[in-house]
């Protein structure tokens, strides 16, 4: 009778989700082209739903299946869910300070190497755990670091390298694994605008030690909030899910008692022998769990990661395609041998355009067409930064002109032909008028 009851009202929700999704007619100038958003369906609402009527409130038997198959996509062998990207990129650096790592522990003054532009939760967990940021610069047209600049960075102190794949575009990965393994480095791969892109035929996040990625309702996937970090090497998952975990040294879950069969055997540091699993801990650590209603909507979406990363190329091509040609715009270019799974598309106005970013940014903002800065910029620029210590290697040129000239407009699936062309036909008239 209930599970009748839990079906016919199912049904009305995905019949309430259709009344409510008419797509409305597309008014130049008028709609909004949104840089980035969640594209949601009836099986989404219907998803989140049916978790809130179960009353999984918790991380629990959906979290668990999301982890599952999302390892599997993302072709490594465990994954582990938490609260937001933010917090995978703090999980995936507090990591690699566990003691069970011996002499390979990151301690306070080791230096991790990581790009001078980008989104700042990429750099904070360097900082938050006693570590020193280096930072390099960036490639204009891919928008990531070279492997010289990374390898002309490296000194005795370097202990590990984070990078993101900027926009979706990934950085020469294999390149950098390659470096990282020959000087001893840890490497973690920010796919957090990148799931679905290729290297060398490879997706991304396969390379690293580590990988994150952000279910943000900007992202791939969402989830509300969310975000995970995965890995092939079974002893960082361990230590990943100890650290998620409030620091708990044992591996059940809330309502599993006495999986491993010796909870009452264990003797650890010092407490007495015998003391509860459940209750001895082994890092310092957090509680960053998501939970099963954001993981049931993770299930949903991930059904429909394909098209997602299709669409995204397929627009971002269109775009590139339409703007070919503009004077003054430098475009973007996919990193050799990659096939990107686009976050956005970038557009970077010559320094000596004859015209401003600024003043055609505000031409498209006035015609609602959304646009973004390339995140932060110079990282080393901003307030929060200045007195913190960090090293930087070389000059940040191209950091600084991303800082002034760079911005980028959409590519989500949610954005029509018909709303690119317009995008297109309106820098292309403001070009124009500018020459």
């Amino acid at each position: 009778m209930a599970d009748d009851a839990k079906e016919l009202l199912l049904e009305q929700v995905r019949k309430y989700h259709q009344e409510r999704s008419t797509r409305a007619v597309f008014e130049p100038g008028t709609t909004a082209i949104w840089p980035s958003g969640a594209v949601l369906d009836e099986e989404d609402r219907a998803a989140l739903v049916e978790a809130a009527l179960d009353m999984r409130i918790a991380a629990g038997t959906s979290s668990r299946k999301f982890e599952s198959a999302f390892a599997r996509k993302l072709k490594r062998r465990k994954a582990h869910l938490v609260n937001s990207g933010s917090s995978a990129n703090l999980l995936a650096v507090s990591a690699l300070t566990s003691p069970q790592l011996e002499d390979r522990r990151l301690r306070p003054g080791d230096e991790v190497i990581t790009a001078a532009v980008g989104w700042p939760t990429t750099v904070n967990p360097i900082l938050q755990n006693g570590l020193v940021p280096v930072f390099v610069d960036v490639e204009l047209g891919t928008y990531n670091p070279t492997v010289e600049s990374i390898e002309a960075a490296i000194t005795p102190r370097t202990k590990a390298v984070i990078l993101a794949h900027t926009l979706g575009n990934p950085f020469p990965v294999a390149e950098v694994a390659a470096l990282c393994e020959k000087h001893d480095l840890f490497l973690i791969e920010d796919n957090c605008d990148a799931v679905g892109s290729l290297y060398d035929g490879k997706l991304t996040g396969t390379f690293g030690d580590l990988t994150t990625v952000s279910f943000y309702p900007a992202h791939h996937l969402t989830m509300g909030e969310g975000g995970c970090v995965l890995t092939a090497n079974l002893a960082l998952a361990r230590i990943i899910e100890s650290m998620r975990d409030w620091g708990r040294d044992c591996w059940c879950e809330p309502g599993e008692d006495n999986k491993c069969l010796k909870r009452y055997t264990y003797q650890m540091g010092t407490l007495p022998h015998g003391y509860d699993h459940k209750y001895i801990f082994s890092h310092v650590g957090y509680n960053l769990k998501a939970t099963d209603i954001q993981a049931a909507l993770g299930l949903s979406q991930l059904k429909k990661l394909d098209w997602f990363c299709e669409a995204r190329r397929a627009n971002w091509k269109r775009l590139r395609e339409g703007l070919d040609g503009v004077p003054g715009l430098l475009l973007p270019e996919a990193t050799p041998r990659s096939d990107p799974s686009w976050f956005g598309f970038l557009i970077t106005v010559s320094p000596d355009a004859p015209y401003r970013r600024a003043d055609l940014v505000d031409f498209l903002e006035s015609r609602k067409i959304g646009t973004r800065r390339l995140f932060a910029g110079n990282l080393t620029r901003h307030p929060a930064y200045l007195d913190q210590p960090h090293r930087v290697v070389g000059e940040l040129t191209n950091a600084d002109i991303v800082t002034e000239h760079t911005f980028w407009i959409g590519v989500y699936p949610g954005l029509t032909n018909e709303m690119l062309d317009y995008a297109i036909a309106s820098i292309r008239e403001f070009v124009e008028t500018h020459i």
